[in-house]
């Protein structure tokens, strides 16, 4: 019990108890002492129990006439208590603090303190107690604050730079039938599943989602499962306790999923997800609980899933790189984000909407020529809103007048004229002969032209064909065989 004392020097001032009494008549510092929130306990410099003040008049189980009149340390022979605080202001003349407990185990956090005559001899020693549960119900209570305040410092700084708020553009038909099921499922708590080319807008309509949800008030927080390092994974979603390893922030790390809770979780590139993550995401699907990193606590946790994916997740199934028990909890909502080419309207609305975005940017007044609103219908964007938005910036600040056409755009100017070449019955020539070898030569003149594109990486392309490396590599050895 040693160890668990604080001594300090004792003030050496002598109290003017007639002074004070001159100010309070002794019925109303009764009045004051009855009614301390602590317990007060009273000894003379003998040990002698004189007054002993406990609010509900039991002091750690006893009733306080059991305790007036009799000495500390018969407590402490009888084992009623293990310690006392009062013993050691005699043997130390100093101020004492410790938990005290008595033979129920009913524990106080005491401070003991000497009070002085003008020769510096003891003349009262005065215990202030609290239950040590109320104390640990405080404490807990104040870390389950500072816990939320490091949560929402953490959410600040992941969304720091992510703060753009982007409406989805709908003038096609089809984008305003997907809005208005979006509008329906946003006020449930299901999970969704957006599918779509890359560009196509599927953490804005994550967002759309959220902002529409019983949810918009909490946090969104998106996750490109992609950008992640498979070693981070873990730590990433599900955070890490303090010293969990080398390098680790000492004091621990929320993850993902904490971040997020009673929010919105978008994990965009599903795909890319390796199988272990798969198992763990699943578990915690299943269970709402996670588990940091190093850590034996279990945390709940409330969030609503929206996942995206660009790859056909079927097919991977079939290969054995993506779960099906982890699909089929994840696909409840599936929706389809048509391709930018299958929606004109919107290309005319998403380029004006550019437009007006960047004349503010740049404080300029550009307009488009009717030939550009033309040339930007006739091209097929392989690369969706994403490749629109980057084109019509290119030409916003390369165009010399304020209309913009492209006269400066030799680059996007090429690529629409040859797709119109290639799409023109009179120059193209047909494939001939039966139905099998044309899907072969359209699968092979496919396959070179996205090697061609991603340098001769297989593993890129083939991740861009949605299929195994070694699916490529066995296809690029058979149209080899046949040249």
């Amino acid at each position: 019990m040693a160890s668990e004392l604080k001594k300090q020097k004792p003030n050496q001032q002598t109290p003017r108890v007639n002074e004070l009494s001159k100010t309070l008549d002794q019925q109303f510092l009764l009045q004051i002492i009855e009614n301390s929130y602590d317990s007060l306990f009273v000894t003379d410099k003998f040990g002698n129990v004189l007054l002993v003040n406990a609010g509900t008049g039991i002091f750690m189980n006893y009733k306080t006439e059991e305790l007036i009149g009799k000495n500390v340390k018969s407590f402490v022979k009888k084992g009623i208590y293990e310690w006392s605080p009062t013993l050691e202001v005699i043997k130390t003349r100093s101020v004492v603090s410790g938990i005290m407990r008595n033979a129920h185990g009913v524990q106080h956090l005491v401070t003991s303190k000497p009070l002085l005559d003008e020769k510096g001899d003891i003349v009262l020693i005065i215990t202030n107690g609290r239950n040590e549960d109320l104390e640990d119900n405080y404490m807990a209570a104040l870390e389950i604050e500072r816990k939320k305040v490091r949560r929402y410092k953490t959410e600040v700084e992941y969304l720091s730079e992510k703060v753009e708020n982007k409406e989805p553009v709908a003038e096609s038909q089809q984008m305003r039938n997907i809005i208005q099921l979006c509008n329906v499922i946003a006020k449930t708590d299901s999970t969704v599943m957006l599918i779509g080319e890359t560009g196509t807008g599927k953490e804005v309509m994550a967002r759309h989602i959220h902002r529409n949800s019983l949810r918009s008030k909490e946090p969104f927080i998106p996750v490109n499962c992609a950008a992640i390092p498979h070693e981070l994974l873990e730590s990433e979603f599900f955070g890490y306790a303090r010293g969990a390893f080398t390098g680790a922030n000492p004091q621990g790390k929320p993850g993902l999923f904490e971040i997020a809770d009673k929010g919105t979780l978008f994990l965009d590139e599903l795909a890319e997800l390796p199988q272990a993550m798969q198992s763990k995401l699943l578990r915690v699907i299943e269970s709402s609980e996670i588990q940091r990193l190093g850590d034996t606590k279990i945390y709940q946790t409330n969030v609503r899933l929206i996942t995206a994916a660009n790859r056909d997740l079927n097919e991977m199934i079939s290969q054995k790189l993506f779960r099906s028990d982890l699909y089929y909890r994840l696909n409840v909502i599936p929706i389809n984000l048509p391709p930018l080419k299958d929606r004109s309207d919107d290309i005319i609305a998403f380029a004006h909407k550019f437009l007006k975005e960047l004349n503010r940017k740049y404080g300029l007044r550009k307009t488009f020529s009717s030939e550009a609103i033309q040339a930007f219908l006739n091209y097929s964007w392989p690369g969706n809103v994403r490749e629109l938005r980057n084109v019509i910036e290119r030409l916003v600040i390369t165009s010399s007048s304020d209309i913009i056409n492209f006269e400066n755009d030799s680059l996007i100017k090429s690529k629409i004229h040859l797709e119109m070449l290639e799409c023109s019955p009179e120059i193209k020539r047909p494939y001939q002969g039966t139905l099998k070898s044309v899907k072969k030569a359209v699968e092979e003149k496919y396959i070179n032209q996205v090697l061609a594109e991603c340098g001769g990486r297989v593993n890129e392309a083939a991740l861009r064909l949605g299929i195994h490396s070694s699916m490529l590599y066995r296809k690029i050895a058979t149209n080899e065989g046949r040249q």
